[in-house]
């Protein structure tokens, strides 16, 4: 696989090879090699308790995106998330992120964050609604610690707050 999504002959562009990009992102920003995180069980997985159409549905994604006003993420291994209302402009988001090329993300936050399509599916019935707040921070953690034990749960807690049925979560 191409590292940068060559000639892939008939089929167009070659697959970009993640695993070969992180480990690369990783090792230049001085951390030891990656080591992606196993998990023994199965995550915990729920049948929706209604039809989508009739669901709360919350976003969160760990594409680094923020709104106008909102401090930007800026450091690595940051663990914190921006609220961001879903009613908001796409115009009023903005992106950063250590570990990716963030041009295409900036140029649409939909990419990270897809809040017009999810509006669309709700004004055509397919969703039910959205919460009134996503949540953006910036992935590329490197402790899966503090992933499980800070960041996760205070996502959780908030989305549990906005009674969810349903959580899309979008990972850069």
């Amino acid at each position: 696989m191409s590292g940068e999504g060559g000639d892939a002959g008939q089929g167009g562009p070659a697959p970009v090879d993640y695993i070969a990009r992180t480990r690369d992102t990783y090792t230049k920003l001085g951390y030891q090699p990656y080591a992606w995180v196993h998990s023994d069980e199965d995550p915990p997985m729920a049948e929706l308790p209604k039809p989508l159409s009739e669901c709360r549905l919350g976003v969160a994604s760990s594409g680094g995106v923020y709104r106008v006003g909102q401090v930007a993420f800026h450091y690595k291994d940051d663990t914190s998330f921006r609220a961001i209302d879903t009613a908001v402009p796409t115009s009023e988001l903005r992106v950063t992120h250590f570990a990716y090329d963030t041009t295409d993300a900036r140029r649409d936050p939909n990419c990270v964050l897809p809040l017009d399509p999810l509006r669309d599916l709700v004004s055509r019935g397919r969703i039910g609604e959205l919460a009134p707040t996503a949540f953006g921070f910036m992935g590329g953690v490197y402790s899966a610690r503090r992933v499980r034990e800070q960041l996760a749960p205070e996502l959780a807690r908030h989305m549990v707050a906005q009674e969810i049925d349903a959580a899309l979560l979008v990972p850069v």
